[in-house]
């Protein structure tokens, strides 16, 4: 496990050598990459078997009293800061190996891999195809460096590096002014979440003294910290999450992150960037629990973006935007876990909720590279066209749908567990609508691309190369399986419960009762969709066209773009206007240049007067030294 640190390090080199001769081996780009992920992906199965079979006896390896975990952590110095003769801050560059850094560092691992195998031929005629394999090795470095790191200033290097990435993906083909626009806007909107992000690692490092993650949650378990700074810097902490997490108010970017090419999106959407704000929060849980008001507000912030996104998902004809606001209710729902203290489920869910996420936007990238559309309204019958993607992607949907025996089903239901049992009956009815919405928009998108009436001629649709099969097809045996690992098998020394818990071990199992309702509810809104988008029945369309003002604020996503741009124009750059002229006139004209023309303009007038006379230089040093007398002894008197 010692050799953890290899893996962001070998990706790292792939993104410097990918850059510097990626041009030239153009076809061949993606080697580098591919290599060192997969290097990446060995040591990493390596370093969790010896973690599994012997945590208990490693050398650096301690059972947590604050989280109940078993971390291994492996440091060396970093830097020390401080005050002169004041006690200096020690911080040091290491990494933690634990249940939740394995977990997701495992997905970002797993999926960055089949997005780089599907990327070869979906992106293989890209004119930059070097350059995209260059910003992706750096994309999958930073994200797992930010999943072991185990202090917080590593951590947000990682996390900006993460964002930096983002912003050069999303804007891929800049050339597109919407792609321009859209990586403008995703990096401005996470940075206003970062600014809390680092106000709070800053109050971190002054109230405990140190940046090691360790060391805050040993602090708070101690009672040393007041409860209002416990609740100032988990919220700072946790507005950094909702901006890369996509929460409410700052869902507006990832939307317009489609923008970028698909594989892109399924690596964001899954396993990167909108994974490290729930991971944030799960990495801090020891410090955000021990306020109930912050755990409240979680609670509420998720719900809003679980049911809001839902909603326009279910409107949605992008088939890749309709992807992007599944994702954000999906981030919320994780986030709603969080809040009612089910951790385990908001993790279980992260990583199920990640294969199929990837799986379903690596199948709407076939759609997108046979038919070169993405408007679902535009097609109908692709199952005769792309059957295997067909199945594929049915396979993903359902998963998050909720359906039995899919990895989705055993996640949600934990996290539908954890709410009916830890939030109130408010919470409780919420989820139901929940589930029954993220069932109607997932049965939408299949009926409609897939089964619905064909609306244009598929002739000229290109073949799918099998190097954009294969990893879908890995993808959907992890969606059908993984959700498995969720239960205790006998025989089996653990199941994920009992590998990531918190405070005490928890083997998952089904609760009958909230098992049937969910099924039942999911099953309904299965048969909503099948009445609405098959049978097309009148009552639909009656309430479909007394409810138009309603859903007609729902197609234009609550008008928040317009808000925003409102809240920029009359607020954001008249401010900004006011300090540019602060600024220029203030500090640069009167502060800088100002002292600068004074000299100049006094040069400028007794230039003239120096004669080079010795006698005259005398006579005015002599009248100087009386003037500055005089002064002298005015002063005095007073």
């Amino acid at each position: 496990m010692q050799y953890f640190w290899l893996i962001p390090v070998i990706s790292f080199i792939a993104f410097i050598i990918t850059s510097l001769v990626g041009n030239k081996i153009l076809k061949q780009a993606w080697i580098f990459p591919v290599v060192a992920i997969i290097l990446g992906l060995g040591i990493y199965c390596f370093g969790l078997t010896e973690y599994l079979q012997s945590r208990f006896d490693l050398e650096h390896c301690v059972r947590s009293s604050v989280t109940g975990m078993v971390g291994c952590n492996y440091s060396v110095g970093w830097f020390s800061a401080g005050v002169t003769g004041k006690e200096t801050v020690d911080s040091f560059l290491g990494f933690t190996v634990d249940p939740l850094s394995l977990s997701v560092a495992g997905l970002a691992i797993f999926v960055a891999l089949m997005v780089q195998i599907y990327s070869i031929g979906y992106m293989k005629d890209d004119p930059r195809f070097g350059w995209y394999y260059s910003v992706q090795a750096l994309f999958i470095s930073s994200m797992i460096l930010l999943a072991l790191s185990d202090n917080f200033l590593l951590l947000y290097v990682a996390w900006e590096l993460v964002g930096l990435c983002s912003y050069l993906l999303i804007g891929f083909w800049y050339e597109k002014p919407d792609a321009k626009e859209a990586a403008k806007k995703a990096f401005t909107v996470t940075r206003l979440g970062d600014v809390g992000l680092l106000i709070g690692v800053l109050l971190i490092w002054i109230e405990v003294g140190s940046f090691n993650m360790s060391d805050l949650f040993s602090y708070v378990a101690s009672g040393q910290m007041e409860s209002w700074v416990i609740f100032s810097i988990s919220g700072l902490l946790f507005l950094g999450a909702m901006g890369k997490s996509a929460q409410f108010p700052f869902h507006v970017w990832l939307p317009d992150a489609m923008e970028g090419p698909t594989p892109v999106s399924a690596l964001i959407h899954a396993a990167t960037m909108v994974a490290a704000g729930v991971y944030l929060v799960a990495r801090t849980y020891p410090l955000f629990v021990e306020s109930e008001a912050m755990m409240l507000i979680v609670s509420i912030i998720g719900l809003i973006t679980a049911i809001g996104a839902a909603l326009i998902c279910c409107v949605s004809i992008d088939l890749k935007r309709a992807l992007a606001y599944s994702t954000i209710s999906h981030l919320g729902l994780m986030m709603l876990s969080l809040g009612a203290f089910g951790y385990t489920a908001a993790i279980l869910h992260l990583l199920a909720h990640g294969f199929s996420k990837a799986l379903l936007f690596l199948g709407s990238g076939n759609i997108m590279h046979s038919i070169d559309d993405l408007d679902i309204n535009r097609m109908g019958g692709l199952k005769s066209v792309l059957p295997g993607t067909t199945i594929l992607f049915c396979i993903g949907a359902l998963s998050l749908a909720g359906i039995p025996l899919l990895s989705g089903f055993w996640s949600k239901d934990e996290v539908i567990v954890s709410i009916v049992h830890n939030r109130n009956i408010l919470f409780a009815i919420s989820s139901m609508i929940l589930v029954f919405l993220s069932g109607f928009y997932m049965i939408r998108l299949i009926i409609i691309p897939f089964f619905g009436t064909q609306n244009r001629d598929y002739s000229n649709a290109h073949k799918l190369p099998m190097v954009m099969l294969i990893p879908m097809g890995v993808l959907a045996v992890f969606v059908v399986l993984f959700g498995w690992v969720a239960l205790y098998m006998p025989g089996l020394p653990s199941s994920f419960g009992t590998f990531l818990f918190y405070s005490h071990p928890k083997n998952f199992h089904l609760e009958p009762d909230i098992a049937s309702i969910t099924l039942v509810v999911t099953l309904l809104s299965f048969g909503a969709g099948y009445l609405f988008y098959v049978k097309r029945i009148s009552i639909f369309q009656t309430f479909k066209t007394r409810m138009k003002f309603l859903i007609t604020i729902i197609e234009n996503k609550y008008y928040f773009d317009e808000l925003y741009q409102i809240l920029v124009d009359k607020i954001v750059l008249p401010i900004a206007s006011l300090v540019a002229l602060f600024d220029r006139v203030l500090v640069n004209d009167i502060g800088i240049n100002g002292p600068g023309h004074i000299t100049r303009s006094i040069g400028s007038l007794i230039r003239y007067h120096v004669t080079g006379r010795i006698y005259v230089y005398l006579g005015l040093m002599t009248s100087g030294m009386i003037i500055l007398g005089i002064l002298w002894l005015w002063i005095v008197r007073l």
